[in-house]
């Protein structure tokens, strides 16, 4: 049997398997939560509960996680190998399940949904991880027995034993298209994309792609470090970094970056006491960009978030207009999105409306400075979102790249004659960028683009221009996008 391949660049490296029979944390006693043998490793059984509740009720993986953190009381290692192969598991769910059908006579819509969850977190242990193969097996195999069975045991027992036979490079090799023939589709089981969106990147990277293409998707393969933004007026990003053990961004004056597996951000006194808050250094630049840009005339500190939920980019642009005296209008159309809001801009000079962005109740023609961080597919932040990429399907581009084109085209109705719109999307696919900047602007003759890379000089690798995209294998962001158009007239 071959070892197990050690993690990529980027991802933690979990702990040993704890011996059967040691137990120092699960669920609390009377509280809720099923009993659970003695023998079962908690730090994976919160890992499992978490994949059931991604599949079963459809939850984030963000906002499931740390409860069931507290239900086992896990903390530090045990807390980071729960979620190292959580996120993991959810990651790499494409491959995974590619590697399980291999080794398996069953069609995988006999399997059940249940084994099929403790499968994926074995073969994710076995070919993604330096657990031993032994571990990973015996352990997963108890799992499923306190749960489902010996029988059931027993099928799993002989499939990951099957998986295990091969390291990850040797499945990629046998299961993947051949790299000549469609190094797209190869890329793409490589690390752990749907093929539709490795094809997004490598059309955004243009005639880049085929030299760019493997190291974007491995970094957006990759589980990134931790982003803290250090809220303007309220503290330094060297007093931030020195507070929490970070280091400082390399690009955004206001960020600081800590390693992955820090532990609970939330208890950071820096970011419990409002001073910071998380937030990817892409979403600063992009913000940073638009107060930067260039106007004609004079900056009268009018600024607008059109679309503003749930308050992150509201809160920097916030602190960013207060330090001139200027004021901030956020619009949000959910109302707890907008209480979200409220609660990140506190204190600061901000408006916050409850009201759809396409229609919201402010003047025309008055705001200096107007960001469109518009919904979109998140396809630039799934190195954050575990199991977004599994859930995401190419007909939901169309639909949102109509509403992106109308919020665009309602921020250009709200911008003062010589005043900037920034125009943002999490996504670098084509349709929710360029295709949406140049379907509006083409219909137009008062709006001309500016050049966004003058706004971020510090920022090496931008292109050609005048738009921007951010990536995370050149600049360590979510792969950001970033236009800025100033109305002429």
């Amino acid at each position: 049997m071959s070892a197990p391949r050690e993690p990529r660049g980027g991802r933690a490296q979990p702990r040993r398997g704890r011996p059967a029979g040691r137990r120092t944390a699960g669920p609390p006693r009377g509280r809720q939560g099923p009993a659970r043998p003695p023998e079962v490793d908690p730090a994976r059984q919160a890992a499992l509960e978490l994949l059931t509740a991604v599949r079963e009720r459809g939850a984030y993986a963000n906002l499931a996680l740390p409860a069931i953190l507290r239900r086992y009381r896990l903390r530090d290692r045990d807390a980071a190998l729960a979620t190292e192969l959580g996120y993991g598991t959810l990651r790499a769910q494409g491959l995974l399940d590619a590697v399980v059908e291999a080794c398996t006579d069953r069609p995988m819509n006999r399997v059940e949904p249940a084994l099929l969850d403790a499968l994926r977190l074995g073969a994710y242990q076995l070919l993604r991880t330096r657990i031993p193969s032994h571990a990973a097996v015996a352990t997963t195999v108890d799992l499923v027995r306190g749960e489902a069975g010996s029988r059931s045991a027993g099928f799993v027992n002989a499939i990951l034993r099957r998986i295990g036979e091969r390291d990850e490079a040797a499945w990629v090799a046998e299961l993947a298209p051949p790299a000549e023939e469609d190094p797209v589709g190869h890329a793409a089981m490589a690390h752990a994309h749907p093929r539709w969106i490795a094809q997004a990147f490598a059309d955004a990277l243009g005639a880049a792609s085929a030299a760019e293409l493997d190291a974007a998707l491995a970094a957006d393969d990759a589980r990134p470090a931790v982003h803290l933004l250090a809220r303007p007026g309220e503290i330094t990003a060297e007093e931030l970094a020195l507070a929490t053990g970070g280091e400082l961004a390399p690009y955004s004056p206001y960020g600081v970056h800590l390693e992955p597996g820090s532990g609970e951000i939330g208890e950071l006194e820096a970011v419990s006491e409002g001073l910071a808050v998380v937030q990817d250094e892409g979403s600063q630049l992009v913000a940073l960009a638009l107060s930067r840009a260039e106007l004609d005339g004079a900056d009268t500190g009018r600024w607008l978030d059109l679309c503003a939920g749930p308050g992150g980019k509201a809160a920097l642009l916030g602190g960013l207009v207060a330090l001139d005296g200027g004021t901030l209008d956020a619009v949000e159309q959910a109302e707890h999105r907008a209480g979200l809001v409220r609660r990140a801009v506190d204190g600061l000079p901000v408006t916050v409306h409850t009201a759809d962005g396409r229609d919201a109740p402010l003047p025309d023609a008055a705001f200096d400075r107007v960001l469109v961080d518009a919904p979109c597919t998140g396809l630039g932040a799934l190195r954050r979102r575990p199991e977004a990429r599994w859930r995401r399907r190419p007909e939901d581009v169309a639909g949102l790249a109509k509403l992106q084109r109308e919020l665009l085209t309602a921020a250009l109705r709200h911008v003062r004659p010589g005043g900037v719109v920034a125009y943002v999307t999490c996504s670098p696919h084509l349709s929710e960028t360029r295709g949406v900047v140049t379907g509006v602007a083409r219909r137009r003759d008062d709006v001309e683009l500016v050049d966004a890379r003058a706004a971020l000089p510090d920022v090496p690798d931008l292109g050609d221009g005048p738009s921007v995209q951010l990536w995370p294998h050149r600049h360590g962001t979510d792969a950001m996008f970033l236009t800025l158009l100033r109305r002429t007239r």
